[in-house]
């Protein structure tokens, strides 16, 4: 299937969970969230969110900071934008449709890069964290939010039976965070800083990856 063939497939997807995609994750998303938000604007005040989906972490961010906001669905971003305007978020700067492997942004635009709970549905997630990598500014970081599955153990076999269930709902238990930490390595320029359990009894995880050259 063509790179193009899968955006569609994607956009179509999204238009279809826009409607009740706050319904099913607002509540169990919220504390995985808020920690990405922390994390990223204690790197500055500039920031852009990959994935922005509906807008949900918007409200988060405190009102000296500059969020930029990019999806690839104009459904999602549609109820971002709603929300933008009924609660006066004026710190959020702009929010656009686009790819997160394309980045219509200049190099070293960004202190930091977050992307919550999507690194595991992009096609090509190495591809996306390069273009957080060439957005984003020396000393900036890049924060994830996500569920990844346990690398070994009886609750690593739990998950791969079920991860047919967990990817269509939007949780690869088969992407370990293992690929993001080899993927860092590669780079010679990013290190992984944390990795932290998160609620709910360490289901989400926090990963923060310093740019440092």
């Amino acid at each position: 299937m063509t790179d193009g063939a899968t955006t569609v497939l994607m956009r179509k997807a999204y238009a279809r969970w826009a409607p009740i995609y706050d319904l099913v994750y607002d509540k169990l998303t919220e504390p995985a969230a808020r920690a990405a938000v922390n994390a990223a604007v204690a790197c500055g005040p500039k920031v852009l969110e990959a994935g922005v989906g509906t807008g949900l972490s918007l409200g988060y961010y405190p009102a000296n900071a500059e969020v930029y906001g990019v999806d690839l669905s104009e459904d999602m971003l549609r109820r971002a934008q709603e929300k933008v305007d009924k609660r006066g978020l004026t710190h959020v700067k702009s929010l656009q449709v686009m790819d997160v492997t394309r980045l219509g942004f200049p190099d070293g635009t960004f202190d930091a890069v977050t992307a919550q709970f999507i690194i595991t549905l992009v096609p090509e997630p190495e591809t996306a964290l390069d273009e957080f990598m060439r957005v984003l500014r020396p000393g900036g970081e890049i924060v994830l939010a996500n569920h990844w599955g346990q690398p070994s153990g009886p609750v690593a076999r739990v998950e791969e039976m079920v991860s047919p269930i967990a990817k269509a709902i939007g949780w690869s238990s088969a992407f370990k965070a293992s690929r993001v930490e080899n993927w860092a390595r590669q780079t010679g320029r990013m290190e992984v800083v944390e990795l932290r359990s998160l609620f709910p009894s360490g289901f989400f995880k926090l990963m923060r990856i310093k740019k440092t050259a």
